[in-house]
């Protein structure tokens, strides 16, 4: 999915930095982008919850109408709904291409996925939206696996230096990666308070 606005912009309006490059512009200027960024503004309960959403909704990349089909689906399930509603984001196969470190970002996973690049099961698919259940296997078409950026995968250069998640096994070198079981979410790294969010679309 596009955004018309810059990255950069989207993270100091945000508050968070979306991509590896965009953390320096959000230390350096740690305010909203604009005239007005720097000014105090009032914040009502409404604000703080839709940036919630929204920071929530941007590190996933997906848009309005997904994210809330998604959270109606979480609410309809058991435990607690904001949980399970950052539990069903980080089964996307977006996602899970991105926290393999078989892409840089969210946006280039989507990118990969889309132009069909990966496989689950051995299987070619193409949507980013698809939704992994534990045991399956996410990879790269053997067609692909000589394009630049997963030669970069393979070699660990986009899984960064954090440990990884454990409900994820990951084999770089095979370009592969399996999903071990649900995702909890202590160990999903997403910047939010998915209670604000319920909140917002249980108004």
């Amino acid at each position: 999915m596009n955004h018309p606005r810059p990255k950069a912009r989207l993270s100091r309006a945000l508050g968070i930095p979306l991509t590896a490059k965009c953390v320096r512009y959000v230390e350096r200027r740690p305010y909203p982008p604009g005239v007005h960024g720097r000014q105090r503004r009032k914040t009502s309960d409404y604000q703080v919850r839709l940036l919630e959403k929204q920071r929530l909704r941007h590190q996933y990349n997906v848009s309005e109408t997904q994210l809330r089909r998604t959270f109606d689906e979480a609410a309809r399930g058991t435990g607690k709904t904001g949980e399970r509603l950052v539990a069903l984001l980080e089964r996307r196969l977006d996602a899970v291409v991105h926290r393999a470190g078989l892409a840089r970002s969210i946006y280039q996973a989507r990118q990969l996925v889309s132009h069909g690049h990966i496989t689950v099961d051995g299987r070619k698919v193409d949507r980013p939206s698809y939704r992994l259940r534990p045991g399956q296997v996410v990879g790269v078409r053997e067609r692909s696996r000589e394009r630049l950026p997963f030669q970069l995968a393979a070699a660990g250069a986009q899984r960064g230096d954090g440990p990884g998640q454990p409900y994820l096994s990951v084999d770089l070198t095979g370009l592969r990666a399996t999903l071990l079981r649900e995702p909890a979410r202590h160990e999903v790294p997403v910047v939010c308070d998915e209670q604000l969010v319920v909140e917002h679309y249980s108004r």
